[in-house]
């Protein structure tokens, strides 16, 4: 065997180097300060598998120990934090960290699991009394201690026996139990920092010296192995990152995030509420609320009409025999309602709008002139979804799409998507979001029986939206089984105020129902053909849409959104009819507008108004019914002095009619 391998760096240099060398020492050859950077290595091999270094990673890499001696020819990078693998690996590193406080701490616990999670990473216990506040505080700084001892993170390879011995010793029934089901190989990797040892594939940061910058949230209840029934552990969740600057930014994103809860803004504001006599997962739409909805779907409306869209209606309700055609029934029955039987017939809320649409274009044979026809409806859809995933407006089991089927021939269909994909974008621009991530969702070829059609229709329809994608110049991630049953699918998330990302609008190719439902047009040659169509949601659902407007603005709405758009505060009873005189002339205008009469003092209802988040307040006293004005004040801008009537009908119009977002 060779003393010497090739170890080719990812600006195709090589280095020859003496079998047993580390990427920690070709790091240090490389620069003083990459290996000083390094938290991790990623090896790929040259020709065939890497044997002994685990499961690739989805590039073909596999992520090993800066001391992993290296023992044949291949590519190797060393990741720094500019690398989103070596933030996983640091965030696995310091959960065994919280291991080997809590152990220190507490001799008595039982060890769980301890994976990276996104933001950072849980490590499971179990135990007899539950972890307190003041507890999370005292292993904090047991963490923040080991931490600054630099204690070295060290892999070892324990015979199978010896490992479950060494767990059966120490009364650790959850790691044994993990030893004797997953450890495949003679020898069991594990890995050390200090006196705490865990099971693990690892691979890790050389040592805790750099795992500064985390933060234990919460504890949560979880069964073992997520099994109702297995014994109930408590899970230590925390925030971990490279840099306090990066925690610090977090942590304000949360606070953020509480602050701008919908659930909490949309009782306060009295938007919406969900009615524990009704059920979960309904949504009352309350006056506030119903105007902004009804806001919303006006302007979609009018877009949808502009572009060619035509508007349709269908039942809530159809025959379940319809489900059964679409495949419904058979892909997708977990988040079905059951079967309402009537006059001895199955019926079937619907789930979803498609089935429907497709029945209008049945209704008529259409020629190749009539395509494309293009479908939209607001139509409300029931879904069952367990009561533990509901979640305010996010998450509900009746919401109304803003659906849309395109039936088009295939010469066609590239610009049907290009359309779709310019109106998100003309949706996501005029209700003030400027950021976007695109997604293209594809099947899982390994599990072919989740998915409905062939193979090739599959790579047809995935090529057709990579192309339109690739024409727009539009930079998307591919995401393999995350597509509908039906087809794959573009998503588009909007990056919200604070930095958050929320699936909005959904543009898939269905090469299914058409054929299921004998679909067909005839085209130009006079022959029948099948139409290819496009499902469509830009808004995704009216009731989510809400729920992140409210979390985006804070619940602080644009003025052409805002359900009140200005408050008329009179100071006291004797300028009470120039208070309604005012009133009156921005409601005839087309202005939201409520006058607060109350006996109340002017800075009570500035107060109350402000809470509300009004956009403008009006102030009327003695000067301004003598000289015909009001004194302007904005939630956020402050006192903007006295304005004529008529000047300020004016400026509120035009704003509301530019659709401003100040």
């Amino acid at each position: 065997m060779a003393e010497t391998i090739h170890i080719t760096l990812p600006d195709g240099s090589v280095k020859d180097v003496p079998r047993g060398t580390t990427p920690a020492d070709i790091a240090k050859s490389i620069s003083p300060r990459l290996a000083d950077a390094a938290f991790v290595a990623k090896a790929y091999s040259n020709n065939g598998p890497l044997p002994g270094l685990g499961e690739p990673s989805a590039d073909g890499g596999y992520l090993i120990d800066l001391r992993r001696p290296l023992e044949q020819d291949l590519k190797l990078k060393i990741l720094t934090d500019k690398d989103p693998d070596a933030l996983y690996v640091f965030r696995h590193s310091a959960a065994h960290l919280l291991a080997a406080a809590v152990t220190e701490l507490y001799s008595d616990v039982k060890l769980g699991i301890g994976p990276p999670v996104e933001n950072g990473f849980f490590y499971e216990f179990l135990r007899e009394q539950p972890f307190t506040p003041e507890d999370l505080a005292k292993i904090e700084k047991k963490m923040h201690e080991l931490a600054a001892q630099d204690i070295p993170n060290e892999r070892k390879l324990i015979p199978k026996p010896e490992a479950v011995e060494l767990y059966k010793k120490a009364n650790q029934i959850f790691k044994c139990e993990l030893v004797e089901e997953k450890a495949v190989e003679p020898m069991v990797s594990f890995y050390t920092t200090g006196k705490f040892i865990d099971f693990c594939r690892g691979p890790h940061i050389p040592s805790t010296r750099r795992i500064q910058a985390f933060k234990l949230m919460n504890v949560a209840g979880a069964y073992w192995k997520g099994q109702e029934g297995n014994a109930q552990l408590q899970r230590i969740y925390a925030a971990a990152f490279f840099t306090q600057k990066e925690l610090d930014e977090y942590l304000h994103r949360l606070e953020e995030a509480k602050r701008r809860d919908h659930r909490k803004l949309g009782p306060e504001l009295d938007l919406f509420s969900i009615q524990e006599e009704a059920g979960p997962g309904l949504i009352f739409w309350h006056p506030k609320g119903g105007l902004v909805r009804n806001t919303i779907e006006t302007w979609l409306r009018d877009e949808l009409l502009k572009r060619g869209y035509d508007l349709v209606y269908t039942p809530h309700i159809m025959r379940r025999d319809l489900w059964n055609t679409s495949g419904h029934t058979g892909f997708y029955k977990d988040n079905m309602f059951g079967a309402v039987e009537v006059e001895k017939t199955d019926y079937q809320l619907k789930p979803m709008n498609c089935p429907g649409h497709i029945l209008i274009y049945k209704s008529k044979l259409r020629s190749y002139r009539d395509l494309p026809v293009r479908l939209a409806e607001l139509g409300t859809v029931y879904r069952y979804e367990r009561s533990g995933v509901l979640h305010g407006l996010l998450r509900v089991r009746g919401f109304t799409q803003d659906d849309a089927h395109i039936f088009c021939m295939p010469s066609q269909i590239e610009s049907e998507v290009e359309a779709c994909v310019d109106f998100a974008y003309a949706v996501m621009k005029n209700f003030g979001f400027e950021k976007f991530e695109v997604e293209l969702s594809d099947w899982d070829p390994a599990h072919p029986e989740n998915y409905a059609g062939k193979p090739e229709d599959w790579h047809r329809a995935t090529a057709a939206l990579a192309n339109t994608m690739d024409r727009m110049k539009i930079p998307f991630k591919r995401v393999e089984a995350e597509a509908a049953f039906y087809g794959p699918k573009i998503d588009i998330k909007l990056i919200d105020a604070i930095g958050r990302p929320w699936q909005l609008t959904t543009v898939q190719f269905d090469f299914n129902l058409p054929a299921r439902f004998g679909l067909e047009y005839v085209g130009e040659d006079g022959a029948r053909h099948q139409p290819l169509m496009v499902h469509r949601a830009l808004l995704g659902s009216v009731e989510r849409f809400f729920g992140i407007l409210i979390e985006h603005y804070a619940g602080a709405f644009p003025l052409w959104l805002a359900p009140v758009q200005a408050q008329i505060c009179a100071v006291s009873e004797k300028v009470i009819d120039y208070a309604r005189h005012v009133t009156e002339m921005l409601r005839n205008h087309g202005l939201r507008v409520h006058l607060d009469d109350r006996n109340e003092k002017l800075p009570a209802k500035i107060r109350d108004a402000q809470l509300q988040k009004i956009p403008y307040m009006l102030v009327v006293g003695p000067k301004e019914a003598e000289a015909g004005t009001v004194s302007v004040r904005h939630r956020s801008k402050g006192d903007l002095g006295p304005r004529p009537l008529a000047d300020l009908v004016d400026a509120l119009q035009k704003e509301v009619d530019s659709r401003a977002i100040l």
